[in-house]
């Protein structure tokens, strides 16, 4: 039998605890783990390097014995046939979240059609949370306890005053 795999694909930038929330749950279902840092060419400014990302990933994820960070470049559908039966995992906050994830499961269809996505719905504390209201809430020196891993809250003030002083 060969080992269940999941890739939880995102743009980390940078990962919180709601991006953790749905990792874990996906390490008690999965064999295995890829957290895959995706360069999204959607997402301007990002506020990490696509490096500093995957450090931080991996720093959040080292508790869990069974998942391991990646980085790509290319299409998701693409870069998961390198694994034999993968599933995209996804994590859905709201409505709206599974309006695009849906969207992106049918494209990902198309160009593999062996690809599955599975989708797990955020824990209730974690609805809000996004990325991108983490990075306005540093921006602003706002307390980041609860939102992100606390390893890495310094790593992401320090960023945050780097982009004020710009």
């Amino acid at each position: 039998m060969s080992k269940r795999i999941a890739i939880c694909p995102g743009s980390f930038d940078p990962i919180t605890l709601g991006h953790l929330n749905i990792i874990r749950r996906a390490s008690r279902i999965f064999d295995e783990v890829v957290v895959c840092v995706t360069v999204n060419a959607t997402k301007t400014s990002p506020m990490f390097t696509v490096e500093e990302r995957v450090d931080m990933a991996r720093r959040a994820v080292i508790r869990y014995p069974n998942v391991h960070v990646e980085s790509s470049s290319i299409l998701l559908a693409e870069y998961a046939r390198q694994f034999d039966n993968a599933v995209i995992v996804k994590g859905l906050r709201a409505a709206s979240d599974f309006d695009y994830e849906f969207q992106m499961n049918l494209i990902n269809k198309n160009i593999n059609p062996e690809l599955e996505t599975m989708f797990l719905t955020a824990s209730g504390k974690y609805t809000f949370l996004s990325s991108s209201v983490v990075r306005e809430m540093a921006r602003y020196g706002a307390d980041l306890t609860g939102l992100v891993p606390s390893e890495l809250i310094a790593d992401i003030e320090e960023k945050a005053k780097q982009w004020r002083k710009a």
